[in-house]
């Protein structure tokens, strides 16, 4: 005859492996939503929102053209995919800018990484792509993409990250004032212990990037 004792002991340890299992099912599911997101910035800041300057209201409807390039480190994986993605953010968050009645955007190519457009040079592509541009924007995009730490102390952590450097000329001057001009370095990113995340959302991280920088820093705080 069959162990009882035997049988009752197998079936209790299967069932609390089940249990644990179950058990670390669940705490790896809630440590999936864990994410924060931080913003860097690098360089100038930017003294008023993008519409409008610090010391007026936006107008009723601004023109503005947004000239874009990538320039990617030399081990970039998949960069026609990263590049729609980012053209798709690009378009998305410009598209949500009420004031903006008019945008114009256009790819163009990004000189080495020692070389520099001038004001001149992107005002010149600006005038021919919109004659009528109110500010021209310039953004250029080193990395968009998931990353992945496998190791101690979390095991594994992972999130998304944007890097872009991003210019702001007024086009209706060559030479401009202080508070018209923005250049920096924007670094955005959103991750965490066990928060592992693809390519899907690349378009959707691009556009947080873009109004962590443009529209975060201006946006009116209510209290509660």
């Amino acid at each position: 005859m069959p162990d009882a004792s035997a049988s009752q002991h197998h079936g209790s340890c299967l069932c609390e492996g089940v249990r644990l299992g179950m058990i670390l099912v669940a705490v790896l599911g809630a440590l999936s939503g864990c994410a924060s997101t931080t913003t860097d910035v690098t360089g100038q800041a930017l003294q008023a929102p993008l519409c409008g300057s610090a010391s007026a209201p936006a107008p009723a409807s601004m023109a503005v053209a947004v000239l874009w390039g990538p320039s990617w480190r030399p081990d970039q994986k998949e960069p026609p995919l990263r590049e729609a993605a980012a053209l798709q953010g690009i378009q998305q968050f410009f598209a949500t800018q009420r004031c903006l009645t008019d945008v114009a955007i256009q790819r163009i190519t990004i000189p080495a990484q020692n070389a520099r457009l001038s004001d001149a040079a992107l005002l010149d592509m600006a005038k021919a792509l919109a004659p009528h541009a109110d500010k021209v924007v310039l953004i250029v995009v080193r990395e968009l993409g998931p990353k992945l730490r496998i190791g101690l102390p979390t095991l594994v952590e992972g999130g998304t990250e944007v890097v872009v450097d991003v210019r702001v000329v007024g086009a209706q001057h060559q030479v401009l004032p202080a508070q018209a001009q923005f250049l920096a370095q924007v670094h955005w990113q959103k991750g965490g212990p066990f928060y592992v995340k693809g390519v899907k959302s690349l378009d959707q991280d691009m556009q947080a990037a873009l109004a962590s920088v443009f529209v975060a820093p201006f946006a009116t705080s209510h209290p509660p």
